[in-house]
């Protein structure tokens, strides 16, 4: 297809997307916020409550009802493996190509799976209960990242309502993700030939800086989580009686945790969990810095905190190239209410890092535990339990074609040109087609926008970001049929 011939028709794309969200898509999202279908590492009994098939069945059903329409070819599948959570695959066949165009394929991704409730929601919003305030879809998941697939669909079917091309389009939604994607190797392998050799990656499951431009995610941090745990009696004794005798596990834990991270300024102390951040990341963080100016201005402190960095520029590094550490839970201790005067026997620890782009997960994650588990203070018992180990992504050089591909999608759906950012997250899915499909193209971007609030309370669906980069997506789809 000669790629100087005229770029897609704006106005017929935008109109099919419009009525795509406003006639079905709202609904059925409403429809998937109320399914609680929490990822499985949140939830062991995920299986036998039935929520991922039902939140599974709702989003087949649509996707088997837009054969009604514009995707008459599509063929909808659910990949099931023993003891796996489910994959919703769509494979769409190359439409609009001239005879002899060498086959292709284009690979979008996203997740149906939702994190686990979280306390603070305020009155009148829950994460079950949808509820449409002016152009915000509140309720768990919809941003994050229930909406990827309407978004995937959608974007094809306007290509072709639009009498634009595309080549060979696969779309995977996966139920693991918020679990760090620990089944989809085996859905991959069980795809076979079926994945074929993409030239293309579209990852529907990032954030976006304000909602004025299109966001393209240029790197993304990786993930480690151990669970630490530290016993130093059979039963809880009387702390009257053995208290300054009976090492505390708490203390002891903190102990440990200093081991990795310096208590007065949070800087992590192992070597393996930092890596050099790329000039051209360092440039593009200045610029973006200037757009979105002090970010702790979007987060909800309480009265009187101040950031642990305070210049724009670095807060961006700092959550999207630096480490970061997190206690995300804690077994061993009553509530507060009902702490009796104990010295409790054992006290564990969720910890959750976030590790650099380029950090090698595995590696830094070894060094963590050997950290934590050396020579225990008064001989406690100590047992690190490793968790999730996955490394980030760093974004190819864009080429030349999806550059401009770029430059005009912003164009048409947000009339302004792009800007990149990286983002602190962690997509596990990326890291592994890197290492598959290393002469891939990727566009990586999403909804998850100014106090949106993913995984936590009030989250929420911007549903005018969603339908412009619907958009964006179908301009992508075919200047990539169009391209040299």
């Amino acid at each position: 297809m000669d790629p100087t011939s005229p770029a897609l028709d704006r106005a017929r794309v935008a109109a099919h997307v419009a009525d795509a969200w406003d006639r079905d898509v709202v609904k059925v999202l409403h429809d998937y916020i109320r399914i609680p279908n929490v990822s499985a590492a949140y939830d062991p009994g995920w299986a036998q409550a039935g929520h991922m098939d039902r939140a599974v069945e709702l989003l087949r059903d649509w996707c088997l009802r837009q054969r009604d329409g514009e995707l008459a070819d599509a063929v909808v599948q659910v990949g099931v493996l023993p003891d796996r959570s489910p994959l919703l695959v769509i494979d769409i066949p190359a439409h609009g190509l001239p005879e002899g165009t060498p086959d292709d394929t284009v690979l979008l991704y996203g997740h149906l799976d939702k994190q686990p409730p979280f306390d603070g929601w305020r009155d009148g919003l829950g994460p079950w209960e949808p509820v449409l305030e002016g152009d915000r879809l509140y309720g768990r998941g919809a941003g994050d990242d229930g909406y990827s697939v309407f978004a995937a669909l959608t974007a094809v079917a306007a290509v072709r309502a639009a009498g634009g091309a595309h080549h060979r389009c696969l779309v995977l939604i996966e139920a693991s993700e918020e679990s760090g994607s620990p089944d989809l190797p085996a859905h991959l392998e069980a795809l076979g030939d079926q994945l074929g050799t993409p030239s293309l990656v579209v990852a529907l499951d990032s954030g976006c800086g304000d909602w004025d431009h299109l966001w393209v995610t240029t790197s993304l941090r990786g993930l480690i989580d151990m669970t630490l745990r530290v016993e130093v009696l059979t039963q809880g004794v009387h702390s009257g009686g053995a208290g300054g005798v009976v090492p505390s596990t708490f203390r002891v834990l903190r102990h440990l945790l200093d081991r990795i991270e310096d208590p007065a300024t949070g800087e992590l102390t192992v070597p393996e969990l930092h890596a050099e951040v790329p000039e051209l990341r360092r440039h593009q963080a200045t610029e973006t810095a200037a757009d979105l100016g002090d970010l702790a201005d979007h987060l909800p402190f309480v009265s009187g905190v101040r950031p642990v960095v305070t210049d724009p520029v670095e807060q961006l590094l700092a959550c999207t190239w630096g480490p970061a550490l997190e206690v995300t839970g804690l077994d061993g201790a009553p509530p507060t209410a009902g702490a009796g005067n104990v010295l409790r026997p054992v006290t564990a620890a969720r910890v959750s890092i976030r590790v650099p782009p380029v950090a090698d997960a595995k590696s830094a994650a070894a060094a963590v535990v050997q950290r934590l588990a050396a020579d225990p203070p008064y001989g406690a018992r100590v047992t690190v339990e490793p968790g999730v180990a996955e490394s980030g992504w760093h974004a190819p050089p864009d080429a030349p074609w999806l550059a401009e591909a770029l430059q005009a999608a912003a164009a048409a759906a947000f009339d302004r040109p792009p800007r990149a950012m990286g983002d602190g997250g962690t997509i596990p899915f990326l890291g592994m087609l890197a290492r598959r499909f290393p002469e891939a193209q990727f566009v990586v971007t999403g909804v998850l926008g100014p106090d949106t609030n993913a995984h936590g309370p009030n989250e929420f669906l911007h549903l005018p970001t969603a339908r412009r980069v619907t958009t964006v997506v179908a301009h992508v789809l075919d200047t990539h049929a169009r391209r040299a």
